[in-house]
């Protein structure tokens, strides 16, 4: 114990929490306080983590919901604001190129100013950058709106898988960091549901809710133990893991487990470029970044996106409508993952789930390829491959929530070394926010060019995740996060 104060007694001066979370946890005096009101309900560890996870689950609620945003809004701000084609998809990309900024900045404000702390931070710019949206006349205010809004939602997108695999038993680990995809497309099916019967100004303002809810949830809620930890704050930690497992349960294996990790990994604190040649770090590193990089060459924001446009391209005059309808599909089928996650394992729904993106994917493109060249509008065949282009596309969506949407970020959060997970999480998160700022920015103008070519391409890209997983992707499920970093030394 003393010597897990000694090794970070210097860190510990600079990096302590930013959000105190006060004393309603500490184990002294928990018969007189209780975040839920009772005390057998704090007792119960499942009851404590679940509600961590439903109240940190508000920021990739605002995430889901700015990934939406564009598509019910498309038609209206291009007419109130008198943007083209080309200015509104920079406006729907420019998120992305701020997320990408907050993706450089995630993994050392996680360090620094702790996992609360950098939610904290994130939900700022978040609800400054939708009150700009909401009043633009012009697009200067409607682009700086976006990059703010992206910026807050890089920062979310690594802080909140992290905080909840930290905070999360090795048997509901999968399950619960699930429920960041989840919260996700949950609110994209809120912004594609809202879009329908509110005008865009008031449907940015809507957008602000999850973040104004998540900044005083924070303050009932306990910091990661294991960067607590890391931090040497071990009274903190051993307090936080406590009330996560529950007042009657024996944490002192799992404490243990944790400082012999953080020990470990504290012998050096600094990792040199040359040492990334070593199988603990490349192999995590390429796994990791691999993962979220292929997430989004599937092409998977460019469909929700611009979904609407999609579905007039193929003939579907609800467009809004069947776009909602994607978006519930969305919430049901990552419903589902919460309960495979630590059932089948992720590596085998990640197989599952772009093997059966290809296949969706390669319907669409040879739908819309005949579609534009072979058969005309008056002909009965058309209607049934508009048919079956939105049935590929809602199974092309169903199929990256079984997988390809939770688990890249499950693994992600699992399998970096504590030693350089702020660094490897921010760079992997910059690298999954670059390529999905480079589809959002390309998918209408490849759209525009051709349908059936678009989903040509992102056919391609699934099928060569498929064998990406079969060959380097190890199952992480039941184990802990000690376990898997073994595993790679």
């Amino acid at each position: 114990m003393s010597s897990l104060r000694n090794e970070n007694e210097e860190g510990r001066d600079l990096k302590k929490p930013f959000l105190h979370t006060g004393s309603w946890f500490k184990i002294n005096e928990r018969k007189q306080s209780s975040l839920f009101g009772s005390t057998q309900a704090i007792r119960d560890s499942s009851i404590s983590v679940i509600a961590c996870v439903l109240i940190v689950a508000l920021g990739p609620i605002q995430f889901g919901f700015t990934a939406g945003y564009t598509s019910p809004t498309q038609s209206a701000i291009i007419t109130d604001l008198g943007l083209s084609v080309s200015e509104f998809s920079l406006f729907g990309s420019l998120s992305n190129v701020g997320a990408m900024v907050g993706a450089i900045a995630s993994g050392q404000i996680a360090e620094y100013m702790g996992r609360k702390g950098s939610l904290m931070i994130a939900s700022i710019p978040n609800i400054i950058g939708w009150l700009m949206i909401s009043f633009a006349n012009d697009s200067s205010f409607l682009y700086m709106g976006r990059l703010l809004e992206g910026f807050g939602v890089g920062i979310i997108s690594y802080t909140v898988p992290v905080y909840i695999a930290e905070i999360s038993p090795q048997n509901l680990r999968g399950s619960l960091v699930s429920v960041n995809q989840l919260s996700v497309t949950l609110g994209i099916m809120l912004a594609y549901l809202l879009g329908l019967f509110v005008e865009w100004r008031f449907l940015a303002i809507l957008g602000i809710i999850p973040c104004t809810l998540l900044i005083p949830g924070l303050f009932f809620i306990p910091e990661s133990p294991r960067w607590l930890a890391k931090m040497g704050m071990t009274e903190e930690f051993e307090n936080s893991l406590q009330v996560l497992r529950g007042f009657e349960t024996d944490i002192s294996v799992e404490v243990n487990e944790i400082k012999t990790a953080v020990a470990s990994a504290n012998r050096r604190t600094t990792v040199r470029f040359s040492e990334l040649k070593q199988r603990r770090y490349w192999l995590p590193l390429m796994i990791g970044i691999g993962l979220l990089v292929l997430q989004q060459l599937s092409g998977i924001n460019g469909v929700l996106f611009y979904s609407s446009t999609i579905f007039q391209n193929a003939g579907i005059s609800s467009s809004d409508v069947a776009t909602f309808g994607v978006g519930a599909v969305q919430v049901l089928a990552t419903t589902l993952t919460l309960w495979l996650a630590d059932k089948s394992g992720r590596r085998l729904l990640l197989i599952v789930s772009s093997s059966a993106m290809t296949l969706s994917l390669l319907v669409v493109s040879i739908s819309f390829y005949l579609k534009d060249y072979y058969i005309s509008a008056d002909s009965s065949l058309y209607g049934i491959l508009s048919l079956l282009s939105v049935a590929g596309v809602v199974v092309m969506v169903i199929a990256f929530s079984l997988g390809m949407g939770a688990m890249p970020w499950i693994i992600m959060s699992e399998i970096l070394p504590i030693n350089i997970k702020g660094l490897a999480g921010s760079f992997a998160t910059l690298a999954n926010w670059f390529f999905s700022w480079l589809i959002t920015l390309t998918a209408n103008l490849l759209l525009d060019w051709s349908s059936g070519g678009t989903f040509t391409i992102y056919t391609v890209v699934c099928a060569f995740t498929v064998g990406f997983v079969a060959i380097w992707v190890p199952e992480t499920k039941g184990k802990t996060l000690e376990e898997i970093q073994q595993f790679f030394r």
